[in-house]
């Protein structure tokens, strides 16, 4: 086995494992604070995400399913957390190139992302004007 099959495979085994404990802690996370007892503050139990597709694609938040999309957004989550992780673990350069590299990735796949789970759902009828 040369050196690009082991990192390959090295970058497999760390995706996975990164991204089965980001998915479920980032899903238990919205869960507990969605389904929480206490919701004497609406504020605080909303969640940032939820907010930014419905205030960028005007969507219509009573329609959303929010099950299904708290799934979607915690998948996202930790898909964008894993891959950064791992690209920045992989990196053996500099310290300042692994945290422009890091940043550049991050803010390119969240917004690339959330732009596609934008479009979906105003693509699926979950607008204001039901399109």
């Amino acid at each position: 086995m040369n050196r690009i099959e082991a990192a390959l495979i090295l970058f497999g085994i760390l995706f996975i494992v990164i991204f089965t404990f980001d998915y479920f802690f980032i899903k238990r996370s919205y869960l507990k604070r969605v389904m929480g007892k206490k919701k004497s503050r609406k504020k605080k139990n909303e969640i940032t995400e939820i907010s930014y597709l419905v205030n960028k694609f005007k969507l219509d938040k009573e329609k959303l399913p929010l099950n299904k999309l708290l799934l979607v957004i915690s998948m996202s989550n930790a898909l964008i957390i894993s891959l950064v992780s791992v690209v920045v673990i992989m990196l053996n350069t500099y310290l300042i190139i692994e945290l422009v590299v890091g940043f550049v990735l991050l803010l390119g796949l969240i917004y690339a992302i959330y732009e596609l789970i934008g479009r979906y759902l105003e693509r699926r009828g979950y607008g204001k004007n039901g399109k």
